[in-house]
């Protein structure tokens, strides 16, 4: 069998696997394990391993349980919520003042975790009733919800862009700096939508009454100090990389500790909140590690097979422009999004496509940001964006998934339209780096 129609076969066999509802670290493992056997014999199984083992001992892997416990410790206490209702001082009488609150809260609380499920879930917990109960557009609410909590992609510190940088042997500092410009543009975008929508109909986001907009808080002062703490600890996360004093993955300790401290110091800390927020940690990394995994070994062996090379020929040999090629690889990373996990299109697309990229003679770290504003339209894409099932886990029974992935539509257009912009002017993403 030669190796186009042995890629053929391998992508057939793991979309038959998928339709089972088999995990897609078991399918990837699977299929790695057949090729291997079937290709070169049970000899070659010790090269399949040594790749497992390259991709578990990464130094940079360490940050991701670091971050994600972070976040857990976030997610069980006052912080964002205290954070959340300060915000509403400072919302104002501005039609879709609320909405427009969600988008900001949702982009400090990105930059404090970079878990995407946890903070859509806060947000669903914390924003989407209260828009309800003030009288905002359903459609409107719950896209704010999603597309907002869907921001932690982008903004540092991402899990996604670790993910990538160790993949494709980048700069996560220099990955984490390129997408801060695309994840304000992003957010701006959110904002002028909902502010757009809400002036041309004051009726989808009613502006608050004073008696709701000082609700927990009595004065912008008592609101400012909620706003302190996490400001802080974004602060000592991200300005210890950007100033040079920590890697990422101390800095990520350095998180953990911050918000470990603001945790006891607000009184919060218990034995049962540390249980469940290491809890919460082992199964997140166990999911990404378990598909880390399987995917590596699959990879592995395709690459052993000449995979990569094939697929370097076959798409260098095109008769088009670069740019071109480009296009191609964002509509095979969409068309995953919508069926796969973002770790498992990410194992399995970058080992062949960063090759590619930097023979086209593109930055890696640009196509990294590309790539990471195409996973925050796959967590909103329907038939499986995971953004709307976390928030159906927490709305209220009358919100159906027909009506999220409704209003999740305009804020994929919003990201397509940021998605262009970033491939037709790179420097919206490099200018920083």
């Amino acid at each position: 069998m030669d190796i186009a129609n042995g890629t053929l076969l391998l992508v057939g066999l793991i979309f038959a696997l998928l339709v089972t509802g088999l995990p897609l670290a078991f399918i990837t493992g699977l299929v790695a394990l057949a090729f291997t056997f079937g290709w070169f014999g049970p000899n070659a199984l010790p090269l399949v391993t040594s790749r497992v083992y390259g991709f578990v001992t990464e130094y940079s892997l360490v940050a991701v349980p670091m971050f994600v416990l972070m976040a857990s410790l976030l997610d069980r206490s006052g912080i964002a919520k205290d954070l959340f209702n300060a915000m509403r001082v400072f919302a104002g009488r501005l039609p879709g003042g609320v909405a427009v609150q969600t988008i900001v809260v949702a982009f400090f609380l990105a930059a404090l975790s970079g878990i995407i499920g946890g903070e859509i879930v806060l947000l669903g917990i914390l924003a989407l009733p209260q828009m309800l109960r003030l009288g905002y557009d359903k459609h409107l609410s719950i896209g704010v919800v999603c597309a907002g909590g869907a921001l932690g992609t982008m903004m540092p510190p991402s899990i996604v862009l670790i993910i990538y940088g160790l993949i494709a042997s980048e700069s996560i500092a220099d990955l984490f700096t390129a997408a801060i410009t695309p994840a304000v543009i992003l957010m701006l975008s959110y904002i002028g939508y909902v502010l757009v929508r809400c002036l041309r109909n004051p009726a989808m986001g009613p502006p608050m009454t004073d008696a709701d907009r000082e609700e927990g808080f009595a004065s912008r002062g008592q609101a400012l100090k909620a706003i302190i703490v996490p400001g802080l600890i974004a602060v000592l996360v991200l300005g210890s990389i950007y100033g040079g004093v920590a890697s990422v993955t101390e800095a990520a300790a350095m998180g953990v500790f911050g918000v470990l401290l603001a945790v006891v110091a607000r009184g919060e800390f218990s034995i049962k909140t540390m249980h469940e927020s290491l809890g919460q940690t082992l199964i997140t990394c166990g999911m990404i590690i378990w598909i880390g995994i399987g995917a590596a070994a699959l990879v592995g062996v395709y690459n052993l097979m000449g995979g990569n090379r094939f697929i370097s020929s076959m798409i260098m040999g095109l008769d088009v422009a670069p740019i071109v090629i480009i296009l191609v690889m964002m509509a095979i990373l969409l068309v995953l999004g919508m069926f796969l996990d973002w770790i498992g299109v990410a194992m399995l697309t970058l080992p062949i496509f960063v090759p590619i990229i930097e023979q086209l003679g593109y930055s890696p770290i640009w196509f990294g940001i590309l790539f990471a504003v195409n996973m925050q339209v796959s967590f909103l894409s329907p038939p499986f964006g995971p953004a709307a099932f976390y928030l159906k886990g927490v709305a209220p029974p009358s919100v159906s998934l027909k009506d999220i992935f409704v209003s999740l539509l305009p804020f994929i257009a919003l990201q397509l339209c940021v998605l262009f912009a970033l491939l037709f002017w790179p420097n919206l993403a490099m200018w920083l780096v």
